[in-house]
């Protein structure tokens, strides 16, 4: 598997653990000991993914991600000593497409990381001229050959975990979908209840389609039941 991976953690331990196991799997890989040196790579090299930990000397995990995202949307998986619930949506506020809580099973490691580069691989794939894969809800088309997002033809900014349920809702427009069931589609795994993960991904959906189409308001919540997009 071609892929680059930077690992961004102060603990050297466990960055050589997780670096053994991805270079077991065929994934190249580059170091950053703490946030200055982990942008400081993203500037010399291009990577595929970043595991970013949260606590970190001088600028932390958090502080990184939301640098990273004024620019890019590569996918990140975050780390954390801390498993309480607000931990884990300050991550994913502030632009992560996952969490997982040390100490971790290396092999689930390794299994989130595949699950996200499968995701966003499909911004590289070649663009299909049909219309098969496209979606057009009022100003909002969704492309999912080339994971592209236009309003009124401006670029809309996501990550491929936005994308996937933005793509998923703009599918079925009017249907109601529950959190466990994005949950299941778009992470490919099993929802456990106490998951802030769709909740977290949706709120940010919602300011970046309102931020770009004046206000108004595309994805619903039907209270006690789940999320949908209006047609």
């Amino acid at each position: 598997m071609d892929k680059h991976v930077l690992i961004v953690d102060d603990d050297a331990k466990i960055s050589k653990l997780i670096e053994i196991y991805l270079q077991n799997e065929g994934f190249t890989v580059t170091k950053a000991s703490d946030g200055l040196e982990a942008l400081e790579r993203l500037e010399q090299e291009s990577v595929d993914l970043i595991i970013l930990d949260v606590m970190m000397p001088g600028l932390d995990g958090i502080g990184v991600c939301i640098k990273i995202r004024e620019t890019q949307t590569t996918p990140i998986l975050m780390l954390s000593a801390k498993d309480g619930d607000m931990d884990k949506i300050n991550g994913l506020m502030t632009g992560a497409d996952d969490y997982m809580v040390k100490p971790f099973n290396p092999l689930e490691l390794i299994a989130r990381v595949k699950s996200l580069l499968r995701r966003s691989s499909y911004q590289s794939q070649p663009v299909n001229t049909g219309s098969e894969f496209e979606i057009k809800v009022g100003p909002l088309q969704l492309d999912k050959e080339t994971h592209t997002a236009t309003v009124d033809g401006r670029p809309l900014k996501l990550t491929p975990i936005e994308f996937g349920i933005l793509y998923l809702l703009a599918s079925y427009p009017g249907r109601v979908f529950s959190s466990e069931e994005i949950f299941e589609l778009i992470w490919k795994d099993k929802y456990f209840e106490s998951n802030n993960s769709v909740t977290v991904h949706i709120s940010r959906l919602r300011d970046k389609l309102e931020k770009e189409m004046d206000g108004e308001k595309l994805i619903r919540t039907v209270w006690g039941v789940g999320y949908k997009l209006e047609n």
